[in-house]
């Protein structure tokens, strides 16, 4: 059952005195503007208005997710801050001698109300702004980057061996409850972990023979990793049809738990297959294709992305644009799955800001990612004026000349602004790694980083005009 406030005053506060209940400025003015009842109709969506059990209040889950991704804290420290400050407390309207809600708590309603309820809430706040006055549209830039996904560095070694351990423990946890008891399946984990040490091994090998000798080695390793993983998946399956039929007799919380071992089993046992898939294209002197390539058993939706850069040439995770104003505030952003090109993302983009706004910006700046003629003709058909962006290749004489003119250099200079805010994203805003799996969860967690960074720059704006 939904709640939107805790309508429950507590005695403390006429007790405590005034310099304990006084909010930091920031907190103040953050308070304020979270107290409108339209934040909490992207949540009604979610919640029975009348069965159920009542949830945390909405006004006290916005203002803990604020205070997660403003001092990217984790959803454990978060709680354990909270329940320690009589600021924090207050501000997140919990009752001095109340109960935080737990971490799960939180982590529940984040993946329950999904992608859809966070960014109608980013609409919302633009759309308050807008109203309030504080939002400027006479010049936005953009700029893409790379979010990354929360898996390390992906080899298919690596993903093999991964894949028989977890084959390994859901069978076990199969077992535990009395399903397939005696379908045959042997643990390969030791075995597929001595393997990757060995190939560890070779790979400190110096001198061009012994790299060599050690590559061969090395895809030999891999052969037989893949065999194995192959091996694993093919009993997997066996014990998998036994537990399915195995669920009719379950009862109980017995029940819960096998079929949630069987769910997940069948998706490891196809992720599996993808992986020998892949290493066997590898061995077998081909490429496997970057924008289906599985890069993690946890997160499917994440792929290899090359925007070289010079440290890192190849990241993997999601491909996010950022286009904002010349005071800081997003305007728009998206996370997309791969790496599709810039340049037809930025008139959509701004048809947004436009309806978001109520006019279309003036001036538009981009780097030469997005330098194409087609990208110039639909940015004016939505109305913008004037339109800064590099076209890519040796332009002709007559393009030189204006991308020479003072005013299109200006917007040059000031469109690799966008960069730092990217990096501003990602230092303070938790848009340095997603913690969430899968697109949606991606989209989720810049959502809220969008969140918690408008909100400190549209309120400290709001308060400097008034």
């Amino acid at each position: 059952m939904l709640r939107t406030r805790n309508i429950q005053p507590s005695l403390w506060e006429s007790v405590l005195p005034e310099v304990c209940l006084r909010l930091p400025a920031e907190l103040e003015r953050v308070d304020a503007w979270l107290d409108d009842e339209r934040f909490f109709a992207p949540f009604v969506p979610h919640f029975s208005a009348r069965m159920g059990r009542p949830s945390v209040p909405m006004e006290t889950y916005l203002r803990l997710m604020f205070l997660k991704h403003r001092y990217r804290l984790g959803y454990e420290s978060l709680c354990a801050e909270v329940s320690d400050s009589i600021s924090w407390r207050r501000f997140c309207r919990i009752d001095i001698d109340g109960r935080v809600p737990h971490p799960t708590t939180l982590m529940k309603i984040t993946t329950r109300c999904g992608e859809q309820a966070i960014a109608e809430l980013n609409e919302q706040l633009l759309a308050t702004a807008a109203e309030a006055r504080v939002v400027k549209t006479g010049k936005v830039r953009a700029d893409t980057t790379v979010v990354s996904a929360n898996v390390d560095y992906p080899t298919d070694t690596g993903l093999l061996a991964r894949a028989v351990g977890r084959m390994s423990r859901l069978v076990r946890r199969i077992r535990a409850v009395g399903a397939a008891p005696r379908t045959g399946f042997r643990d390969r984990t030791r075995a597929a972990g001595r393997r990757v040490r060995a190939i560890a091994a070779h790979l400190r090998l110096r001198g061009a023979q012994a790299r060599e000798e050690g590559q061969a080695t090395i895809a030999r390793i891999t052969a037989e990793l893949a065999g194995l993983a192959q091996h694993s998946a093919v009993e997997a399956r066996a014990v998998l049809r036994n537990a399915r039929h195995a669920l009719a007799r379950v009862t109980g919380r017995a029940k819960g738990r096998l079929r949630r071992a069987v769910d997940e089993l069948a998706v490891i046992i196809e992720r599996t297959d993808r992986v020998i898939a892949q290493a066997r294209t590898r061995l077998a002197g081909g490429m496997p294709d970057a924008a289906t390539r599985l890069i993690s058993l946890h997160d499917p939706d994440a792929r290899p992305i090359a925007k070289g850069r010079l440290g890192k040439p190849v990241e993997f995770g999601y491909k996010a644009q950022v286009v904002d104003n010349i005071d800081g505030i997003v305007l728009d952003h998206t996370v997309e799955q791969g790496n599709p090109p810039d340049g037809p993302q930025l008139a959509p983009a701004v048809e947004r800001v436009t309806r978001r706004t109520g006019r279309p910006p003036g001036a538009v700046a981009a780097d030469r990612g997005y330098g194409e003629a087609a990208v110039e003709t639909d940015l004016r058909d939505a109305g913008v004026k004037t339109v800064a962006i590099p076209r890519k290749g040796k332009p002709g004489t007559a393009r030189q000349a204006h991308e020479r003119q003072p005013g299109f250099r200006r917007l040059v200079k000031w469109r690799t602004g966008c960069e730092g805010r990217i990096s501003h994203l990602k230092h303070r805003y938790d848009w340095d790694r997603t913690r969430l799996d899968g697109l949606s969860g991606a989209r989720i967690w810049c959502g809220y980083g969008v969140l918690a960074h408008n909100l400190t720059k549209i309120t400290a704006l709001a308060a400097a005009n008034a």
